[in-house]
């Protein structure tokens, strides 16, 4: 399973028990989902609000007024979506959800589902790969292991629940960063994803300082692509989007101090109590947040540690994000993945206890716990919800009809509550501060033009990963 001379246990010379475990395990929670399904009423484990938006689009590409809509041809950015949610995705973003009107919504939403869990698989599985871990039946038994807890996950569940995209597009620009080098179309992925939903875009930079100039210029290539493509189809949508700046307001999305909203403009928002009072003060952490992120991950790409180096990115663009839902923190998934894969690579012991601690904290801090933990479930469904949703918080709609009102719950939290409201941004901060003192050795020998392991970056043909940073 592992590369040559790769450190770690002998676990990996007899996989068969790893895979029996791992399917075990990966039964069990997917058993536990369908019986949840199967014995509550449908809106209980999935409102797909987001997905009737996504196929809203879809619909309006082809001409197709939604049943429900008051105006028989008004352009995307200007129909109001499902239960007041607008259409906030690129106009070459609704060309590609066209796909989703071929079916009835019924399907669509199971679709969905088995959408979403295959991405999940392939996630983790070509992130062992990416580290270094051969295919075969050890590398399938860690990977549905892992999978088991990962299900349970808030994030994974809200973007079931919501019928979201997130894990799609993550598993899109993981499979693009894994391909060899020598592809020459390696990059388009993210040009794709970033053409659907903007926030990928942090990775050219990234690319670039990475010294991978060919995947930036791909990239970006492919990006620009996806807009030219909106403006031939969809001129005054492309017109309204891009040139008006629609698609920049984050405002749209709704209330940015929102409890879901885990990026720093929404705890900002919710310290000083108002929206336009953060504004300042968000793009100044954004600024220096983008900066250090996009150079850490750089360097430590660079020292050979290409999966940390692309998860780093991915956490900059969660943090400076104006807005990053609850959902979009699916990067815990991969970030989970690389823990446990250094873990068992880690010749010290108490190296090892400290990755395989840092997976186990991200699986508890982000899991999927009962709502009634705190005494009542809230208003989000009967799924079960995340630590975050402990406080109490604005009713998701209220903002669209009254705009930020300083009442607003999220601006008179205290003490645990605070901690619990913004779990994810913390949790991010940590371990992006951990992250930039893990790139500060590779730094160290990169800027003295001493790029350590250049040879060995972390892709599935690698011959055997760098060592854990640190």
């Amino acid at each position: 399973m592992l590369g040559p001379g790769a450190a770690g246990p002998a676990w990996y010379r007899r996989p068969d028990w790893l895979l029996t475990i791992g399917g075990a395990a990966f039964a069990v929670a997917i058993i536990g989902y369908v019986t949840f399904v199967v014995t509550h009423p449908a809106n209980l484990w999935m409102q797909a609000v987001d997905l009737r938006v996504y196929r809203d689009g879809g619909l309006i590409v082809r001409h197709v007024r939604p049943f429900y809509k008051p105006h028989r041809a008004a352009p995307l950015y200007q129909w109001p979506g499902f239960e007041d949610l607008k259409f906030t995705y690129t106009p070459f973003a609704a060309m590609v959800f066209t796909a989703a009107t071929l079916t009835s919504f019924w399907t669509l939403m199971k679709i969905s589902v088995a959408a979403n869990i295959l991405a999940l698989l392939g996630t983790i599985w070509m992130t062992f790969g990416a580290l270094g871990y051969r295919r075969g039946a050890a590398r399938l038994g860690a990977t549905l292991l892992l999978a088991a807890p990962m299900f349970w996950t808030e994030p994974v569940q809200r973007t079931l629940f919501l019928g979201q995209i997130e894990l799609v597009l993550m598993t899109l620009i993981i499979w693009d960063q894994v391909q060899p080098d020598r592809r020459w179309w390696k990059g388009a992925g993210i040009g794709v994803a970033a053409g659907i939903d903007l926030v990928p875009l942090i990775f050219i930079p990234y690319l670039l300082l990475a010294r991978r100039f060919r995947q930036a210029a791909v990239a970006a290539g492919t990006f620009v692509l996806t807009v030219a493509l909106g403006f031939i189809v969809l001129p005054g949508d492309s017109r309204k989007g891009w040139l008006d700046g629609l698609i920049y307001r984050g405002s749209r999305t709704g209330f940015v101090g929102w409890v879901g909203n885990q990026s720093l403009y929404g705890i900002i928002s919710r310290l000083t109590g108002s929206v336009a009072g953060a504004d300042h003060a968000w793009l100044a952490a954004a600024v220096v947040t983008g900066v250090a992120g996009v150079v850490a991950a750089a360097l430590l790409d660079r020292a050979g540690h290409r999966m940390a180096g692309l998860l780093t990115c991915a956490l900059t663009g969660l943090l400076c994000s104006p807005i990053s839902w609850d959902h979009h923190w699916v990067w815990i998934v991969p970030a989970t993945v690389v823990a446990v894969g250094y873990a068992v690579r880690a010749r010290r012991a108490v190296t090892r206890l400290a990755w395989g601690g840092l997976a186990a904290a991200i699986a508890l801090l982000f899991g999927a716990w009962p709502g009634t933990l705190w005494g009542e479930p809230t208003n989000l469904g009967g799924y079960f919800e995340g630590l975050i949703w402990a406080p109490p918080y604005t009713p998701p709609g209220t903002y669209f009809k009254l705009g930020d009102r300083p009442r607003y719950a999220e601006y008179h939290w205290h003490g645990l509550q605070l901690i619990t409201g913004n779990l994810y941004v913390l949790t991010g901060m940590a371990l992006f501060l951990m992250l930039l003192l893990l790139a500060a050795r590779p730094a160290r020998a990169v800027l003295a033009g001493r790029p350590a392991s250049r040879g060995r970056q972390l892709t599935p043909a690698a011959a055997a990963p760098a060592p854990p940073p640190g």
